[in-house]
């Protein structure tokens, strides 16, 4: 039985992996609350990212954002998904922002891992329906 419709299950097993690997390098000394992300871009390649919390709660990163980051630095702006792993017992997908950012960049694959290793997959378009883009901007 395939994972994915949309992925190849060896592409969405490596994002798990790495998206659980990125959550343990979490800087969450307040909420405790630790997230990893991976996204994979359309030249294969991998970029993990985790959240990185500061006690101006406002200047908090999330992993997702993190991991889109990284990858743009490294001239990366087309990618192909992303995965999301926490510590929590429910899945647990982007933040509204999180969401917006990785709009900017196409309609991905969302794969939300729990804890205990399970999954589900959404396309970014279904999380974020209504998203703001630049055909929203009156020039």
């Amino acid at each position: 039985m395939r994972i994915s419709d949309t992925l190849e299950d060896s592409v969405v097993v490596c994002l798990v992996q790495e998206a659980k690997a990125a959550r343990l390098n979490a800087y969450a000394p307040y909420s405790k609350f630790r997230v990893g992300a991976s996204l994979i871009s359309s030249s294969k390649k991998l970029y993990s990212g985790c959240n990185v919390e500061n006690s101006s709660f406002g200047l908090t990163i999330c992993a997702e954002r993190t991991a889109v980051v990284k990858a743009v630095c490294e001239g990366e702006l087309a990618f192909g998904a992303i995965a999301v792993a926490t510590d929590q017992e429910s899945f647990i997908w982007p933040c509204g922002a999180c969401r917006q950012f990785l709009s900017e960049f196409g309609n991905i694959p969302v794969i939300s891992v729990k804890n205990d290793g399970s999954l589900q997959i959404q396309m970014l378009s279904h999380l974020l329906p209504f998203k703001f883009s630049n055909n929203d901007i009156v020039p």
